[in-house]
């Protein structure tokens, strides 16, 4: 008797996910609770596991997109694998390479073996690519084309066909110049992800009345306090001191004096928060994520560096849940990081702001009436002006410039 194992609910607004991956191979034996693939919603990645011990059927493939309550796959009834099978096998490989073909390769449906045969996985990145398996050199066993091997394919440019001409005729055509370089292109379906990163920020251009403000930091403060602090730091509390922390302790005291800039509108009534649940822009291998700090303003700095750093973590690892990326009240992205100067950052609905932090440059300044060098960053805030005007804006702004050069006001909190 087998058991369906169907998409499960795992959100109100969600109503479908993408096969992102398998982590078992159709036929092989899974324990009950083992994760047998990867389902990504438009919000996250999370886990599918065995509702019960048995041999999986796979039937839905890679890159599908799946209702909630599609079927996956099946369990059917098996026994496990006896136990030291892996001895057994290694002790009889003399025998099979001449009596069997050999073992499957980790990419490989366990039917295909000839070469240049391709498993399913890759199979179907080639047809999307427009590519014919018998042009691909497989490098898997026995020539095999694995599922890498179909990723870096390319299709190759068909030859020009030669032109017929008149045996007496005389051609005043110009010659057809070669263009140097490759002129591949390809095609890959867009993920449930980045379909709604993409809806979203158009929706946010179309649906509100963005603006954008600046305003510039001087670095060298905060520069001058962790470097003083950065050992006793790391020793006392296990992480280091970053900018972030800074940032978003300046950001929860400045939104506590300027509410509009944390508040957001629903239907005809503005909704304000008297706590700072502050959204973090983090790029992970699917797209960019913002994980949320919650009640940000009642943590001290070592508490925002280390719920930084696990947010982060579980973002590279595609490991965030629902809950963790809903609910944030005020959003801080670092374009820095990658080298931005300035930019208009786009506001992460429902919210109504966003703050930017960019590079630190080196740049002169007037201080105290004499040309000096110092690190220097732009911040931009993004706001939507139907709920804060411009006092609350740039008041707002220049508060979290104060803070951030000033820093022992971030902890005495003045």
């Amino acid at each position: 008797m087998s058991l369906e194992i169907k998409v499960p609910a795992v959100g109100e607004s969600i109503t479908e996910v993408t096969l992102a991956q398998w982590l078992k191979q159709d036929g092989d034996y899974v324990e009950m609770d083992e994760n047998i693939a990867e389902l990504e919603s438009d919000k996250a990645t999370f886990e599918l596991p065995a509702e019960k011990a048995g041999i999986l059927r796979i039937i839905a493939q890679e890159g599908d997109t799946l209702e909630i309550g599609a079927v996956v796959c099946s369990i059917e009834e098996g026994a496990a694998p006896a136990g030291g099978s892996e001895k057994k096998e290694e002790a009889s490989a003399p025998a099979a390479e001449t009596a069997a073909p050999a073992a499957k390769d980790d990419n490989e449906n366990p039917d295909s073996y000839a070469a240049g045969t391709a498993s399913p996985a890759a199979a179907k990145i080639l047809r999307e690519k427009g590519i014919d398996p018998s042009t691909i050199k497989g490098t898997g066993k026995d020539g095999r084309i694995t599922k890498e091997d179909a990723e870096k394919a390319q299709a190759k440019p068909a030859a020009p066909k030669a032109e017929s001409k008149p045996a007496a005729a005389t051609s005043t055509t110009a010659p057809v110049v070669a263009v140097a370089g490759s002129r591949n292109e390809r095609r890959e379906k867009m993920t449930s992800l980045r379909k709604t990163i993409a809806k979203r920020l158009v929706s946010v251009k179309n649906e509100t009345a963005m603006l954008t403000t600046f305003n510039e930091v001087n670095m060298q403060p905060i520069m001058d306090l962790r470097a003083k602090y950065k050992d006793t730091f790391k020793e006392k509390h296990g992480v280091g001191l970053g900018f972030m922390s800074f940032f978003t302790k300046a950001v929860t005291t400045a939104l506590r004096e300027w509410p509009a800039v944390n508040a957001r509108i629903e239907e005809n009534e503005i909704v304000y928060s008297d706590f700072c649940d502050v959204s973090i822009a983090v790029s992970a291998p699917k797209g960019l994520v913002v994980p949320v700090i919650r009640n940000a303003e009642s943590m001290s700095l070592y508490q925002i560096e280390k719920e930084i750093i696990n947010l982060a973590t579980k973002a590279r690892d595609n490991k965030l849940t629902i809950d963790e990326m809903t609910g944030g009240t005020f959003t801080i992205t670092n374009g820095g990081v990658f080298g931005s100067m300035m930019s208009t950052p786009i506001i992460n609905a429902p919210q109504s702001a966003i703050l930017g932090m960019h590079n630190i440059v080196q740049r002169p300044i007037a201080e105290n009436g004499q040309v000096v060098i110092r690190p220097m960053m732009y911040i931009a805030l993004s706001y939507d002006h139907r709920i804060i005007d411009g006092r609350e804006s740039v008041s707002f702004l220049v508060r979290v410039k104060q803070l951030l050069e000033d820093p022992a006001r971030l902890l005495l909190e003045v």
